[in-house]
């Protein structure tokens, strides 16, 4: 019988590991296939996509300028990259709950209660950082850059480097207006103290430009605009902080009180 049970053991052991493996392969399959159909809905209005895009630049420039293609699949390829990454930006909260629903089982009702808000509070700042891009950096950065160069030059942007340059930065500053979420972690976890964080506002000045530099174009403007956004975003990371610690400040004075 024991030589029976220690054979058993491995198998029973491993059964578990592929059940979640195979819900994990589940959970994924619904990922892509959700990305995918909204893909194919949205690549009917491929063009219009990237009209809208690039409407910051072409509202800007001069009369009779427009964006040009100087290789050969680029009129093809340009819409078509755009639209996959809106049907995956517009898939993200569909992403998010699949892999919520994957971990949700192995947390603790405290855990679940908190996870959740800040999952969709983190889609709703990443979105909050695309449009931000979009309706404020955009139009300033997009003036800047046409109205410097020389008189002689003839703005004409290729659309795959447009593409490149706008993408680039809608994930900068999706990125960055993530920084509450985070700030708020590394408090409730415990791995730091607002009175610790409040102390590095220098550094954490110093470190949003360096990152606004690696992240955005060579520019002061861009690296500006996305720098100062986070150190505010750090600021809000902050007030979120202290109201959760006054909170277990309180919870813990009436527990103490209970006990006595």
């Amino acid at each position: 019988m024991s030589q029976t049970d220690d054979s058993q053991g491995p198998g029973q052991a491993q059964a578990p590991l592929i059940e979640h493996l195979i819900e994990l392969r589940s959970r994924l399959l619904r990922a892509v296939i959700a990305i995918l159909v909204i893909f194919l809905g949205l690549y009917a209005f491929a063009n219009d996509i990237y009209a809208f895009v690039a409407q910051p630049l072409m509202a800007l420039l001069p009369e009779g300028s427009r964006m040009i293609a100087t290789e050969v699949a680029s009129p093809f390829l340009a819409p078509f990259k755009l639209t996959l990454v809106v049907a995956v930006f517009i898939a993200v909260p569909f992403v998010l709950h699949q892999a919520w629903a994957f971990i949700a089982p192995g947390l603790y009702d405290n855990e679940k209660a908190l996870a959740l808000p800040l999952l969709a509070s983190s889609v709703a700042l990443f979105y909050a950082g695309a449009a931000f891009a979009y309706y404020v950096v955009f139009p300033l950065l997009f003036q800047f850059f046409t109205q410097t160069g020389p008189e002689d030059v003839a703005v004409m942007t290729d659309i795959n480097q447009y593409l490149n340059f706008v993408l680039k930065l809608f994930f900068a500053f999706g990125v960055a207006f993530e920084i509450p979420i985070a700030t708020f972690l590394l408090i409730l976890s415990g791995a730091t103290t607002v009175e610790s964080l409040s102390k590095k506002r220098p550094y954490v000045v110093l470190g949003c430009f360096v990152i606004g530099m690696l992240m955005t174009p060579p520019d002061v403007v861009s690296q500006s605009l996305l720098a100062v956004p986070m150190y505010l975003l750090y600021e809000v990371g902050l007030l979120f902080g202290r109201l959760v610690r006054r909170k277990r400040d309180r919870e813990a004075a009436d527990e103490e009180a209970a006990e006595e």
